[in-house]
């Protein structure tokens, strides 16, 4: 009976610890070109400013994912000065080595950054069809190609990044977080009452069908980051879907 008081005890003191680090994480960081908000426990969307000719100055959305000491983060930065201020925050508020940076389509808004990434030695992570459309249009490469699915950890979390068909561009992935059912939709989910945006290198009528197979694949999903606007819920599959459903 001792040695299970014992364990007992231990085993509520490591979840109380465990509990106090992520209640203890910070809310986040604000400057003139980039701020990073805490969504969930372990999650955080990271926000930077693109200047476009056609949409003027747009906010881009990107999300971090941490672990025991671990960071993994879906799309960079607009520029490698704002992805330099992402990888110092992390190291020095939130006391964790970047891992790795999954790009989830070849437009400048997930893959301008990578050079910063690349130049402290963070390994690049996007779809074989990304690393071609990057090559092709002269903007940064990711590193490391995969088809379909690509599953990595960060501490001792799922971290699952995944092709389910053409939409916003015939490249682009999303990523998913199990443990906190967070969904970083990139540039294919828009929030809600948003327009279609730029339809460039869209599969319009493509669209609402791989919105679907993804919510029928996650339907556990509570948080939704989009590539633009605001974070919600499972809503802003269901706005997708209807969004481009429209003739």
């Amino acid at each position: 009976m001792p040695m299970i008081r014992q364990y007992l005890s231990l085993s509520i003191c490591f979840l109380l610890s465990q509990f106090t680090i992520a209640q203890n994480t910070p809310k986040g960081f604000t400057a003139d070109a980039i701020s990073i908000l805490k969504v969930s426990d372990h999650v955080y969307q990271h926000i930077t400013y693109l200047n476009t000719e056609t949409f003027g100055k747009v906010p881009c959305n990107g999300m971090i994912v941490f672990d025991k000491g671990e960071a993994i983060i879906f799309d960079t930065p607009v520029n490698d000065s704002t992805s330099a201020v992402l990888i110092d925050w992390l190291a020095d508020s939130l006391h964790c080595k970047v891992k790795a940076v999954i790009a989830t389509h070849f437009h400048e808004d997930c893959v301008a950054g990578l050079n910063e990434f690349h130049r402290r030695g963070i390994p690049s992570y996007g779809s074989n069809k990304t690393i071609a459309s990057a090559k092709e249009a002269k903007f940064p490469v990711p590193q490391k190609g995969f088809d379909g699915t690509l599953r990595l950890k960060v501490g001792k979390r799922k971290v699952l990044t995944g092709f389910f068909g053409e939409g916003h561009t015939r490249d682009n992935v999303i990523g998913y977080f199990p443990s906190e059912k967070a969904m970083f939709g990139g540039c294919l989910i828009k929030e809600v009452d948003a327009t279609k945006g730029y339809l460039g290198d869209a599969n319009v009528g493509a669209w609402p069908a791989t919105v679907a197979k993804i919510k029928a694949k996650y339907p556990d999903t509570q948080i939704v980051i989009p590539g633009h606007g605001e974070t919600g819920g499972p809503a802003l599959l269901d706005y997708t879907i209807r969004l481009f459903e429209q003739k």
